[in-house]
């Protein structure tokens, strides 16, 4: 699948046009819905007046969103066209129909009837359903998938398949194997080439669009074989070159840790200081943090009283934290467990189920709303409001000792909301630390406004389905 890059954030090209297709279709569903059930009119004979356009537009809009926040686009990869035309009511119904009625108190005379909106919605539901199984038919015909030859058949190559498998690969199709040293092969036999007539005319006669060079060792004094004079060859002749780590990190959106070394990330260019995005960045967190203070404070009112009249005082719980560059700071949240939840003095990772978490705790973690006192961290600078959750001092003592490169993550400042919250469950282990970092480090490298904006309009369905919470 083709994909362009965006303020350094990898996006497949299909979504993006069929994103805007789909604004068309929401903006013209808008436009029949209150033409036919608020106005009246014949369609063809109506002209649009400036607020039915302002209503057109600001609709499309939310809806959009609102299928972007409730994961509509990744559900109909990896759970079926059922469960992404389930999430897609969702988005319409709810989270997109309550967003245009308190829309509709700040600009007056935004929806001219109820009657429009639900009409609207319902046409958009069809219109939108129709789209979608036309593309998600054509995106993965076989003759429109990018063909991709793999050269190298061992442990990575194999890695390769399985991290495909798990993440239901769409837009692309793995066409063979070429087996760099003849004790190598690790994938299935049946997928290995040879290239017999040469590199170039193998290529050609398959027609590969990739070669993706995952070859597990390059010496040629251990018999492996690397054709660079004819990878060359290809290359100039108009096939892309691809190395393991700008796979990951195009289709999967990870840098894996397991392929990366200090000399890699010495000689890539994202992985530098920028003082304009660090300012940029900042009046963003305290422009978000003022905004959702002022909207969310009767929430944050409400929850101290719950806090307390189940468990009593202290409502909020403060903790050490390790922040930017490793910075010790107090990070703030309302309560959850039992006021003696580490009676040994000891930190303890919190489990599937937690013993400790009161009844009054499991709401607010579930909908993050334990979360909301850290705003103030954002405001004083301490944290961001996007970026890697931080973790306490003792766990990253010993995490640094077992996960190479994990300090990494403390070049940014940490956030309330990360990359690696979207993109993998809460985790409790070693082994749950250095699957979220492959997903940190691709934010430290990759990080901007537009991937911040992205990750808070995600959080939605995050927050919503509870996901990733113990």
């Amino acid at each position: 699948m083709a994909h362009i890059q965006v303020f350094n954030h990898h996006v497949q090209l299909p979504y993006i046009f069929l994103s805007i297709v789909e604004f068309f279709v929401l903006g013209l569903t808008a436009y029949i819905g209150l033409a036919y059930s608020t106005l009246g009119v014949d369609l063809f004979f109506y002209s649009p007046s400036p607020q039915t356009t302002q209503y057109v537009l600001i609709y499309a809009s939310v809806m959009l969103l609102s299928t972007y926040a409730m994961g509509v686009y990744g559900a109909g990869i990896s759970e079926g066209f059922g469960s992404m035309f389930i999430r897609t009511v969702v988005s319409y119904c709810l989270l997109g129909a309550a967003s245009l009625v308190l829309l509709s108190y700040v600009l007056i005379g935004l929806t001219e009837s109820r009657g429009a909106l639900f009409a609207s919605a319902t046409l958009s539901l069809l219109g939108v359903a129709l789209v979608r199984w036309f593309f998600y038919s054509i995106v993965d015909a076989s003759q429109l998938k990018r063909r991709i030859l793999v050269l190298g058949a061992g442990q990575r190559a194999a890695k390769i398949i399985q991290r495909i498998e798990a993440e239901q690969f769409i837009g692309s199709e793995i066409i063979g194997f070429i087996p760099s040293d003849p004790d190598e092969p690790v994938v299935d036999r049946s997928l290995l080439l040879d290239p017999v007539a040469g590199l170039r005319e193998l290529v050609e006669r398959l027609e590969i669009d990739e070669i993706l060079v995952a070859i597990d060792e390059r010496r040629r004094d251990k018999g492996s074989f690397f054709p660079l004079q004819e990878l060359l060859d290809c290359k100039l002749s108009g096939t892309r070159i691809t190395e393991v780590v700008e796979f990951y990190e195009r289709e999967f959106l990870r840098i894996e840790l397991a392929e990366i070394t200090t000399s890699w990330m010495l000689f890539r260019n994202q992985f530098r200081y920028s003082q304009s995005r660090d300012k940029t960045k900042r009046v963003f967190d305290i422009a978000i943090s003022l905004a959702l203070l002022f909207l969310v404070w009767p929430l944050m009112l409400l929850t101290a009283v719950a806090v307390f009249l189940e468990t009593g005082a202290p409502i909020f719980y403060s903790q050490q934290r390790v922040g930017f560059k490793g910075k010790i700071f107090k990070i703030y949240k309302f309560r959850s467990m039992r006021q003696d939840a580490e009676k040994g003095g000891k930190a303890v990772w919190a489990q599937a189920n937690d013993s400790r978490v009161t009844r009054v705790g499991a709401f607010i973690r579930n909908t993050r709303l334990d979360e909301l006192p850290q705003l103030f961290n954002v405001i004083k600078g301490e944290m961001s409001f996007i970026g890697p959750r931080p973790e306490r001092p003792e766990f990253v003592e010993s995490l640094s000792k077992e996960i190479k490169l994990y300090d990494i993550r403390h070049r940014v400042k940490p956030g309330l909301m990360g990359w690696a919250q979207l993109k993998y469950s809460y985790g409790a282990s070693v082994d749950d630390a250095a699957n979220k970092l492959v997903y940190d480090l691709y934010y430290v490298k990759n990080h901007s406004i537009l991937l911040d904006i992205l990750i808070v309009v995600q959080s939605v369905e995050v927050i919503l389905l509870g996901k990733g919470v113990r």
